[in-house]
């Protein structure tokens, strides 16, 4: 979602109070247009974990893991909407404190049926971001696949939701401190690929690697899993992009067409290094880079212009493709998806550059009032630091709780078994007699 002062349902966001919200019913009635494309984002960002990551990671691990892999999708998407709901949303866009919400709407009760948010009623604007406060999370496992505990990966995704992605949001969407320093962040470079990224990266290295890191791991037991997983995901980005505009307009339209071109050339660029370096394109690899060219547009993408969006995608994908070798083989992290390669570097290099390529000498939007191309820069730099720091120390604080309650790794006995029949007595595949 993007940040909202830079079209006109800044006013509206601004004042999410039930009593600012009845005042800008005075102003502002309901479209029923806008409201129509919101709630088809709200399920494609839905689709984009249920079931787009859950194949895209499926696809990657071994065929013993791959129910634990959708089993932790799952369970995330629905304790991540139950906690939404119980102080999430609230903590995220209520109150005036610079570093995090209140609790006034808590479970949704203080919110009228018809509060508006800008053109759209409340609670679809609450279903919308309870979406990416899902998908956010859930990317993180793709760090942790074949030896993390379930019930570890419950806890601490619960417990990162409420400490490191509501305070995040809030400082950047919620009226917090970030959004006071106009930075941009159009649909969750920040709140969304930077968070998960760090956190994933630290999270690897506290829970240790996959036996056998990084020379006898196995390769991915479906590829064709893993693209069924990735057009999902680049589906659903319509709505991950598109959606934040919270209108039906030429902002959406923008935001789904430089998303669309990061995308496509991203993959093209993977694609050519891989046929560079080894003669061949993967179809691994392929769809990586397309992810990886989702993840860097995402923070740019309605400030931008198509042209823009394909030389970002570009440059991401390259910057990521080399940020996969130096996870691996400099810090020696078994980031087992590369997520922070991925997602991490992505969303980074995509809020950074987002300050030039913002620009109206490059078909941008340009920038709030009075702010010049440098001034931006520093704040994206100061967002990206910010958001970065707390991401890191929040997750090793988290980490240190959850090793002390359920404990963090599951025993070298379940890890033979595969966690698909040890955890959850059941098998993804079975021989037919």
């Amino acid at each position: 979602m993007k940040r909202i002062g830079w079209v006109g349902l800044g006013s509206a966001l601004a004042a999410l109070g039930t009593a600012s919200n009845a005042q800008a019913q005075d102003v502002v009635s309901v479209s029923s247009g806008d409201t129509a494309w919101i709630l088809a984002s709200t399920a494609l960002v839905l689709l984009m974990t249920l079931p787009g990551l859950a194949l895209f990671y499926g696809g990657l691990v071994r065929s013993k893991n791959v129910l634990s892999v959708m089993a932790q999708c799952v369970g995330i998407a629905c304790l991540g909407s139950v906690l939404w709901l119980l102080g999430g949303y609230s903590l995220s866009f209520s109150g005036t404190h610079p570093l995090i919400g209140d609790l006034a709407k808590f479970a949704m009760n203080a919110v009228p049926r018809d509060a508006l948010v800008g053109t759209i009623p409340e609670n679809v604007f609450f279903s919308f971001q309870m979406a990416f406060a899902i998908i956010t999370p859930a990317l993180i496992i793709g760090a942790t696949v074949e030896r993390m505990k379930f019930s570890a990966v419950m806890l601490f995704s619960g417990l990162w939701l409420l400490v490191v992605y509501a305070p995040v949001c809030h400082w950047v969407w919620g009226g917090g401190w970030l959004m006071g320093r106009n930075v941009m962040d159009y649909a969750g470079g920040l709140v969304v690929h930077a968070t998960a990224g760090v956190s994933a990266l630290l999270l690897a290295w506290q829970l240790g690697p996959r036996d056998g890191y990084p020379r006898d791991l196995h390769p991915p037991h479906n590829p064709g899993m893993t693209m069924m997983g990735a057009g999902l995901l680049w589906v659903g980005w319509y709505g991950f992009n598109g959606g934040s505009a919270l209108a039906a307009n030429a902002d959406a339209g923008a935001a789904l067409l430089a998303t669309h071109m990061s995308a496509s050339a991203a993959g093209l660029v993977w694609a050519l290094i891989e046929w560079k370096r080894f003669g061949r394109v993967s179809m691994v690899g392929l769809v990586t880079g397309v992810v990886a060219g989702l993840a860097t547009v995402t923070p740019a993408s309605g400030f931008i212009s198509p042209l823009a969006g394909a030389v970002l995608g570009g440059v991401g994908s390259f910057i990521c493709y080399h940020s996969v070798e130096l996870v691996r083989n400099g810090l020696k992290i078994d980031d087992s998806l590369d997520v922070f390669a991925v997602h991490g570097i992505g969303g980074i290099v995509g809020t950074l550059l987002v300050a030039v390529m913002a620009s109206p000498t490059f078909g941008g939007k340009g920038y709030a009032q009075g702010i010049a191309m440098s001034d931006q820069a520093l704040t994206q730099t100061l967002g990206v630091l910010a958001v970065c720091g707390w991401s890191a120390i929040a997750t090793l604080g988290l980490v240190w709780i959850v090793r002390k309650t359920v404990g963090l790794r599951v025993s070298p006995e379940t890890i033979d078994d595969g966690l698909d029949m040890a955890v959850h007595g059941e098998k993804a595949y079975r021989s037919i007699n």
